[in-house]
């Protein structure tokens, strides 16, 4: 009520197993149907702005994928699509195939993407560019390792995979650099984990997981936070990524 509904932009996804029948996961057209109606009735609401197939259905041909999205526009259950953890390749058959349809098809995709783990760089990213796509990052802090890991009080008290990708992975010393570049910026590392996406131009917004108000407030700092050149290719001698493919590998 009080047009908060229409201030927000909500998002949802299918795809997961939701029943033992063989129609009751993945993307085929009864299922896309079925997860959106269920999905309606638990938020309570008359439409889905983003709804998000959330991996890719090698088995589900994109005709039926389609016809199932476009089948939910037109009822005005859903608004836009968007995909999920999706291969480059993916992303243009997708939409080269909804063109042909004369159909909007993907608008976003949610990969994940941060300072450590950039692999989307070589093939998502620039057919995320190519196409218009809005891209929507998953673990922007890297399960906590870019938030101020190192001084933590207790680093056992971080998720456990994140405690593992410093104890064994072998990210300690570019750590020790990450956060005293932030020391030197003034700045809380999450935030400028935060900031540093907000930076790239494909990104919409990176998806956070606060806790706690103040994991909200240093989240709203990421915005505030501007780098200069010097201080973008700082951060990219830390954290080195990828040239777009096939520079990265073959040239």
């Amino acid at each position: 009520g009080g047009g908060r509904r229409e201030k927000v932009v909500l998002a949802t996804k299918a795809y997961n197993q939701m029943g033992d029948w063989p129609n009751e996961s993945k993307l085929s057209a009864l299922h896309i149907k079925r997860a959106c109606e269920a999905s309606l009735k638990r938020l309570k609401t008359d439409h889905i702005d983003l709804y998000q197939m959330h991996h890719i259905d090698r088995d589900t041909p994109w005709e039926e994928i389609w016809q199932a999205m476009e089948q939910l526009v037109q009822e005005g259950k859903v608004l836009y699509v968007g995909s999920s953890n999706f291969a480059g390749w993916n992303i243009a058959q997708a939409n080269e195939i909804a063109k042909n349809r004369n159909f909007l098809g993907i608008v976003s995709e949610q990969s994940l993407y941060n300072l450590v783990v950039r692999d989307v760089e070589m093939e998502v990213i620039p057919a995320c560019l190519e196409y218009g796509v809005g891209l929507i990052p998953w673990s922007p802090v890297n399960r906590g390792v870019l938030a101020g890991a190192l001084k933590k009080a207790n680093v056992q008290r971080m998720k456990h995979e994140g405690t593992r990708l410093i104890k064994e992975g072998g990210l300690h010393q570019q750590l020790e650099q990450y956060e005293a570049f932030c020391d030197e910026l003034g700045a809380n590392p999450a935030a400028v984990a935060l900031a540093w996406l907000l930076h790239q131009p494909v990104v919409t917004a990176p998806i956070t997981g606060p806790r706690t108000m103040e994991h909200v407030d240093i989240s709203l700092q990421a915005l505030e936070i501007k780098f200069t050149d010097e201080q973008l290719a700082k951060l990219d001698e830390i954290w080195p990524g990828y040239k777009t493919s096939p520079e990265h590998y073959a040239w």
